[in-house]
């Protein structure tokens, strides 16, 4: 389980590439590496990846064909920066909400809106997901916990405080960019819930 509270951003130093499949080699900030091991979960832009080697600050990971086809992470090339946070403890403070670092599909990045201090970014969501967006509901956006701002005409909006700029990737993303989407997954329950029952009456 993960919490969207990001740990610090990696760079991508290697990519090794075969047919649906790939490794990347990301270079973790020191104060992410304590007790890390093989087999621990560290989510990328969100997306829960297991570690299968560590050399010093180099960490490796396995991209099966489902991850690169689901997330934008088989996308990245060397020099790239990814979100990092590793697997919530119990005793953690959960600051975000719970994560399964499970993405539901990625979201094109339609608008950019910057006043002073604020910035808002503005996402076109594909079906059929946006019925799980709820206004002021939380969403998971490349691993990071926010609050959805607004919903409309099939795109959803957040807002983002200088903090959350400068400590993820998000503040370097362009208008075209491909952003993780994680869904929250007790507003899915709900959701499907209600429609399940309203389709039985």
């Amino acid at each position: 389980m993960f919490t969207g509270i990001v740990q610090g951003t990696g760079q991508l130093v290697a990519v090794t590439d075969k047919t649906d499949f790939r490794t990347h080699v990301v270079r973790f900030p020191a104060e992410l590496l304590g007790q890390l091991e093989l087999g621990a979960s560290v989510a990328h832009n969100g997306c829960c990846l297991t570690v299968t080697k560590v050399d010093g600050q180099e960490v490796h990971f396995d991209l099966i064909k489902e991850t690169l086809q689901v997330t934008n992470l088989g996308a990245l090339a060397v020099g790239d920066w990814v979100n990092l946070e590793r697997a919530a403890r119990f005793g953690d403070e959960i600051g975000g909400h719970a994560m399964s670092g499970h993405i539901h599909c990625t979201a094109e990045l339609v608008d950019i809106i910057q006043s002073p201090d604020n910035r808002t970014l503005r996402f076109a969501l594909p079906e059929p997901w946006r019925k799980y967006v709820l206004t002021k509901g939380y969403i998971g956006v490349d691993g990071i916990s926010l609050t959805v701002g607004k919903v409309a005409e099939g795109c959803f909006e957040v807002n983002l405080i200088p903090e959350t700029l400068a400590r993820t990737t998000l503040g370097q993303k362009t208008l075209g960019a491909a952003i993780n989407i994680e869904i929250d997954p007790q507003t899915q329950a709900i959701v499907d819930t209600v429609e399940r029952v309203l389709a039985n009456r």
